[in-house]
């Protein structure tokens, strides 16, 4: 049995909460600033409201002032926050963690210097830690298609952990793997991180069908646009392999689960595809942001911000072409810049003629 430290009580990092407690190991979800409600409700009636199930007898909430007591002596340490909390958990952990821990991260995303570096989640915690301190961590992240709901309800879940050892990885594979979440493992750290993080920037663009449809008042034709949607999923992940190279991952991880398939589920549904549908139908983006979905967390659309401004200075610094990555520059002027749905087919799979 082993002592799991997750900070963060959002949906996922709960979900993740059951397979590591149904294999006999403490797990120990600490609260956000933002999770306070989250946490009565655990401590008061088992329930986490968001996710509407009532978590497993092991499993032990706490509020953030308890944090510097639950972590110590903990085997893994998870990071749960969302991309937008990224730095507040950086500023976190570095008082929390200690020596011989192992981190595993499931917040995905990037940021980047004002040259257009780009640089992955886990390495800007890394950037908060003490540098002695920093080495003496195990840095491991959780990638692949998983829907925090599926999960707590024991359906059939494939991913993949990726990290730096090959025997952490096994170590805290194990404490997770059961009949129903099916746990690989992979050292391609920065291939699959950057698979999970760049995924998010294409998930909006696949609501972009359904709106145009039902702009058209088409939405229940027997003919919808399957097409259009393959096109744009495809352009997409052939992105997804070029930042995967990018970034100094293995360009194979872009078929797998930490690529294609997170891609897949991603697209399939959620708030990010529910704003792309609204810019389908013609609504600037300027719109949706401050007043359909205001206050709505949109990880696709902040990824979005982050990894296309990025391409500009990337660009002019010879870094890559100005031919490439079309659609994710499309999708920047999208959000950015209120630019409409026209989108750019002819630039797309290496300007085919």
């Amino acid at each position: 049995m082993a002592k799991i430290a997750v900070l963060g009580a959002g949906i996922m990092a709960t979900a993740l909460s059951f397979p590591a407690s149904e294999n006999g190991n403490d797990v120990h979800l600490i609260g956000t600033f933002l999770d306070r409600e989250i946490i009565d409700s655990i401590q008061k009636t088992g329930v986490h409201p968001d996710l509407g199930l009532k978590v497993n007898p092991g499993v032990t909430a706490h509020q953030l002032e308890e944090a510097k007591e639950v972590v110590h002596g903990a085997d893994v340490v998870m990071c749960g926050v969302n991309s937008f909390g990224i730095e507040w958990a950086g500023e976190q952990l570095a008082n929390l963690l200690e020596p011989g821990q192992k981190l595993l991260t499931i917040t995905k995303g990037m940021r980047a210097d004002e040259d257009g570096t780009l640089k992955l989640l886990p390495n800007v915690i890394k950037s908060y830690l003490d540098p002695e301190l920093a080495e003496q961590i195990s840095w491991n992240a959780i990638t692949g298609p998983s829907i925090a709901g599926e999960l707590a309800v024991h359906h059939d879940t494939c991913v993949v952990f990726c990290g730096h050892y090959q025997g952490d990885l096994d170590f805290i594979a194990n404490l997770f793997r059961t009949d129903y979440y099916h746990v690989w493992t992979s050292l391609d750290f920065n291939g699959y991180e950057t698979g999970a993080a760049t995924k998010n920037v294409y998930a909006f663009a696949a609501g972009f069908a359904n709106g145009l449809l039902r702009k058209a008042g088409k939405e229940n034709d027997r003919y919808v646009m399957y097409n259009y949607s393959a096109a744009v999923f495809a352009q997409g992940q052939r992105e997804l392999t070029s930042f995967i190279k990018l970034m100094g991952g293995n360009p194979e991880t872009a078929t797998g689960l930490g690529g294609v398939g997170d891609m897949y589920v991603t697209s399939a549904g959620g708030r990010n595809v529910k704003a792309g549908g609204f810019v389908g139908e013609g609504v600037p983006f300027s719109e949706v942001r401050d007043r359909l979905m205001k206050g709505v967390t949109l990880e696709g659309v902040a990824a979005i911000n982050v990894i296309g401004a990025a391409l500009k200075p990337l660009t002019e610094r010879g870094v890559i072409g100005p031919e490439e990555y079309p659609l994710c520059r499309f999708l920047y002027s999208v959000v950015a810049e209120d630019a409409p749905l026209e989108m750019p087919w002819d630039k797309f799979f290496g300007g085919l003629k």
